[in-house]
């Protein structure tokens, strides 16, 4: 079983209030997430216990430049970040490394499978 799993608490929390349905990855990771897959969406910190928040299905994986995401790209993977500016601040804390408009991300849309 494949997971998507998020460290950020803010994550957790729009996940768990069904406000995010999209991921964005550093780097291309598109043959770790083929669409039509399923997949666990976790939260939990490397290294420590994942939580297991839902199941969820692929529905579609982009690779695009970090210039090339849409404003409907970014308000689904955060709807408190609007600009790509923001998405760019914000994973350079994550990564704790420079990141520009120039850098290649995969752009990762699920939806919730009932069980």
């Amino acid at each position: 079983m494949l997971a998507l799993n998020f460290q950020s608490e803010k994550h957790e929390e729009l996940l768990l209030a069904r406000q995010k349905n999209c991921t964005v990855r550093l780097g291309d990771v598109s043959n770790h997430y083929p669409e039509n897959s399923i997949v666990w969406i976790t939260t939990g910190t490397k290294f420590e216990t994942k939580r297991k928040l839902f199941t969820a299905f692929i529905d579609r994986t982009q690779v695009k430049t970090m210039a090339d995401l849409t404003s409907n790209d970014l308000g689904h993977q955060n709807p408190g970040i609007k600009t790509r500016d923001e998405l760019i601040a914000d994973f350079e804390r994550i990564y704790k490394k420079r990141i520009t408009l120039e850098d290649t991300v995969t752009v990762i849309y699920f939806s919730e499978v009932n069980e």
